[in-house]
């Protein structure tokens, strides 16, 4: 007879870590704030609103104006209908903050498109001196775009995901309303996840970290992506590019679109209709860089954001006819004129001619003038803004002064330009103009940074070659040939060889670059800023310059902190992009 033994397996109860939180267990916060901008730097918090659910049942409810500080902007009090009367009596931000923080303890925190929302509460602990809130924290908005398709709803805008679930409350930009309709959008998606086996918050914070179905589906496509600097091309079923970046290291860089890391969802989308990605190895990171932009300028592809149209820069042309004028171009031509740029947009363009125009009488005509023929002064000249040479009251060698005038401040020193208009808003800030005296201060700010802009690049494009190396990873060297601002050729040395003949063999394979006219003659200013950027990086040296390498001692760089130092205390968007205050 055989015995066997039985050995008897007892079951183990889990622990509750293990286990997590039911989620009809966690109370949740649901909590919105309105703010008087988009920035938790640079803007204040108007209101606060936030309901506390458990179950499915409402614990309890937080809502209070608060002072914000200073003056609400207009569009804001029309967006949400908070007006400085309203919060000129309601608590400040340090007196709502430690009740706030209270009302959250132990519970997990939910808002629609919640990082907006935490910036701004975790702005106000780092001046408050408080700690920021550790709780766990559920996005609605990330939620909904895991669970929900296209065909349920064309955006996860609370309003429209308010109206999905049928919820009770209409968002209408005031807190506690939008934090009530939250709490509908959450009940209806947590009914959504359950059917994914998402039962507990633990469960539900890793369903929405977790990779969407088209990133695992699509991980393949990573497999053979090698580990070097370069340029990848996520493509199509037709082979067009749908996105272009660079990398150091392009197998880790291609594989981080498939994992959780990635939640942009413009990128996961492009990732979902993706269907191979092509690797471009370059010998460097700049030269990774540099092929980078050329190639999205090339490609145009439509979910790239930056770089995408080069040529859409325009110029300030000091024109070649007699009695030269300042004309705004998309083109620069071999001719005679005198050009400053580029700039982004012809707004831009056009304050920096208005200050030119301030501080030279230059014509502001737009027809041709001829020295034989004469016409009509316009109101300028009555005014002396204008030497009107159309009546042949100032002849072209007089006119040709100002016309130099013009040249010198545009190329070289822009003195005589910032002096006029620095005049002008002293004399307008004492007068207590200050919108105009903001309106000047921008038009300065416009001309001076593009024209530094334009110097710096130029010192560059007018060297027919250098040849720059910068240290490797390994200990070899990062060796680059640069001809008038452009890339020409890229390589590497290593470690411990002679270095001549690998400057004298690269130099010899460089791409012949035959320079055009205007200051960045043969590539885009972008690609020459990339260059510059790399030559003032620690490390670089120079090893050959063809010419002089150095910028106007009397030029824009040197005004460039004073035009920078009146934004200060501006929000940062304001002073990017010279923005006057409304």
């Amino acid at each position: 007879m055989t015995v066997s033994k039985v050995k008897r397996v007892e079951a183990v109860q889990g622990t509750l870590d293990e286990l997590g939180t039911p989620l009809r267990d966690v109370t949740f916060v649901v909590f919105d704030l309105e703010t008087t901008g988009g920035s938790a730097a640079e803007h204040a918090i108007t209101e606060i609103g936030a309901v506390k659910v458990r179950g499915g049942e409402v614990l309890g409810e937080f809502a209070t104006l608060v002072d914000p500080g200073g003056p609400i902007p207009p569009f804001i009090s029309v967006l949400t209908g908070i007006t400085d009367a309203m919060v000129v009596a309601a608590p400040k931000m340090p007196e709502v903050l430690s009740s706030f923080l209270e009302f959250i303890t132990g519970a997990a925190l939910v808002a629609h498109n919640a990082p907006f929302d935490l910036s701004f509460i975790k702005a106000a602990c780092a001046a408050g001196g408080y700690p920021p809130p550790a709780n766990p924290v559920v996005d609605t908005a990330d939620l909904a775009r895991r669970v929900l398709t296209r065909d349920e709803t064309p955006n996860c805008k609370l309003g429209t995901l308010a109206r999905l679930f049928r919820s009770t409350t209409e968002p209408c930009h005031r807190a506690l309303a939008d934090a009530k309709a939250t709490v509908d959008v959450l009940h209806g998606l947590i009914g959504r996840v359950g059917s994914y086996g998402v039962h507990t918050l633990e469960d539900l914070r890793t369903f929405v970290r977790a990779p969407s179905p088209e990133q695992q589906r699509k991980r393949h496509l990573a497999q053979s992506v090698p580990g070097a600097p370069g340029v990848y091309i996520f493509e199509d079923a037709k082979g067009e590019a749908l996105y272009i970046g660079k990398s150091s290291n392009l197998r880790n860089r291609v594989r981080s679109y498939f994992t959780a890391s990635e939640t942009r969802p413009r990128v996961r989308e492009m990732v979902g209709i993706a269907e191979s990605v092509r690797t471009i190895v370059c010998a460097t990171a700049l030269e990774a860089e540099v092929r980078e932009l050329r190639m999205i300028g090339a490609a145009k592809p439509r979910y790239n954001k930056r770089s995408r149209f080069p040529e859409r820069v325009v110029w300030l042309k000091l024109t070649d006819e007699p009695f030269p004028r300042l004309s705004i171009v998309r083109e620069i031509k071999d001719d005679q004129g005198t050009y400053l740029g580029p700039f982004p947009s012809s707004r831009m363009a056009d304050d920096a001619r208005s200050a030119l125009h301030e501080a030279l009488p230059l014509r502001q005509c737009t027809q041709r003038l001829s020295t034989r023929v004469r016409g009509v002064a316009c109101t300028l000249a009555e005014i002396g803004r204008c030497g009107a040479p159309c009546e042949g009251r100032e002849s072209e060698e007089g006119y040709s002064l100002h016309v130099e005038s013009a040249r010198h401040a545009m190329e070289r020193d822009p003195e005589v330009v910032f002096s006029a208009i620095e005049a002008r808003m002293r004399r307008l800030s004492a007068e207590q103009r200050y919108e105009e005296a903001a309106v000047d201060r921008d038009r300065l700010a416009a001309y001076i940074r593009t024209a530094a802009r334009m110097q710096r690049l130029r010192s560059l494009t007018s060297i027919p070659q250098m040849v720059a190396a910068s240290p490797a990873f390994d200990g070899g060297w990062d060796i680059h040939v640069v001809r008038h601002g452009r890339l020409a050729a890229a390589g590497v040395m290593p470690r411990g060889a002679h270095p001549v003949p690998y400057v004298d063999a690269l130099v010899a394979t460089a791409e012949t670059v035959a320079p055009g006219p205007g200051p960045i003659p043969a590539a885009s200013a972008e690609e020459t800023e990339c260059v510059l950027r790399w030559l003032d990086s620690p490390g670089v040296r120079l090893v050959r310059v063809e010419g002089t390498w150095s910028l106007p001692a009397y030029g824009a760089g040197r005004l460039k902190d004073r035009v920078e130092r009146a934004y200060q205390g501006l929000p940062r968007h304001q002073a990017r992009e010279g923005k006057p205050l409304r």
